[in-house]
């Protein structure tokens, strides 16, 4: 299970321009036809995910497994809010609402700002503030994500090993549902994808630390 943006593909200043590295297809085409599962666990919706890898057999979590269950957000107050930074976008997910910053010229007091005006936003509509690289999202309290995600179809298919490979804060979830998973006996590989803005926690729960989406590539060519 594999993590896309920062993970197969570099970050880029905006998520539509955003591609897979050079041989990520084809390895994951490879993978398809040799493991149980190879899954996508991404915050994009799938069918961005489905145009960018048109893998036959890959299977994609979107908007970290909430796809498909519309909550209500408050998108007007949202937009409002991010108006304190000029250079702010607000991505309507459906299940997330997705505060992007990294077009603002400076991103420490742009996240300060957004955060501050964000903070009750959330809070009256009863949503959690999240933070990933250059974004804050609202997204509904108490709902598992990434690692609800991962939970559900390694139990789904009733998975002995996994290996799952991430470079954000949100795959810190993926990696604790792999430490729950490891507890009930399975075999599991934590792998970060490490770059300019990769949090150190997730360095340091990792097994397995590679240079960016092309060292991960590397990686999972190995495995195919």
């Amino acid at each position: 299970m594999l993590d896309f943006d920062g993970s197969l593909a570099e970050i880029v200043p905006r998520p539509e321009l955003a591609a897979p590295v050079p041989g990520a297809g084809e390895v994951l085409a490879a993978l398809v036809g040799r493991y149980r599962v190879v899954a996508i666990v991404t915050g994009r919706r799938s069918e961005e995910l489905e145009e960018r890898l048109p893998v036959t057999g890959l299977r994609v979590l979107g908007v970290y497994g909430l796809e498909g269950r519309r909550v209500s957000l408050p998108l007007e107050r949202a937009r409002a809010a991010a108006g304190v930074v000029p250079e702010a976008w607000v991505e309507d997910k459906g299940a997330t609402l997705a505060v992007h910053y990294r077009q603002a010229p400076d991103a420490v007091r742009a996240r300060e700002a957004l955060l501050e005006a964000l903070a009750p936003v959330a809070r009256e509509a009863g949503l959690e503030l999240l933070e990933g690289k250059m974004v804050l999202e609202l997204a509904p309290a108490g709902r598992a994500r990434k690692g609800g995600a991962v939970l559900e179809l390694a139990r789904e298919l009733d998975l002995q090993a996994l290996l799952y490979a991430g470079d954000d804060v949100a795959d810190l979830e993926a990696f604790e549902a792999l430490d729950a998973l490891e507890r009930e006996g399975a075999l599991v590989v934590r792998v970060a994808v490490e770059g300019p803005e990769t949090p150190e926690p997730l360095v340091r729960a990792a097994d397995v630390v590679v240079p960016g989406p092309d060292g991960l590539v590397e990686l999972l060519a190995r495995l195919a």
